[in-house]
């Protein structure tokens, strides 16, 4: 499943003529939302990139128009990262055919089976983790 959705954010990128990278950094943007809004170098820590890559990163979905860049009221030094609704729309329609999948699929199991797949998950995201990180510090959270 992992392998299938990573060939799907591959060929979402070269759709898009972005990098696979580029993916991964709409994500972060995605999951961080309105409310706290990632700046350039919180995502360069938890892609592990140089600023370079980054910058070259956000330029790229800034062009293409996915993401666009404001400057803190407070701060002016510091951007935040904002998905566009350019780059929602264009991603919803992209990805629409796997919501509907996952719906038709999701039909299939009851209530209890599917609380049985989401608690095996989030133990197993938990296990992979603590692998990844045995300090209990995952770079940039």
């Amino acid at each position: 499943m992992n392998g299938e959705f990573g060939r799907m954010a591959h060929d979402f990128a070269q759709s898009q003529g972005l990098h696979p990278t580029d993916v991964q950094a709409l994500v972060e943007i995605l999951d961080a939302g309105e409310d706290a809004p990632v700046t350039p170098g919180l995502l360069r820590e938890r892609l592990q990139l140089t600023s370079g890559a980054v910058t070259a990163c956000l330029d790229r979905l800034e062009r293409a128009g996915h993401i666009r860049r404001t400057r803190d009221s407070a701060d002016r030094r510091i951007v935040h990262l904002h998905y566009a609704p350019r780059g929602r729309k264009v991603a919803r329609e992209y990805f629409a055919p796997l919501a509907r999948a996952t719906d038709a699929v999701r039909q299939r199991f009851s209530d209890a089976e599917l609380r049985a797949v989401v608690r095996f998950l989030a133990a197993m995201n938990e296990e992979l983790a603590a692998l990844r990180h045995p300090d209990g510090n995952p770079p940039g959270r």
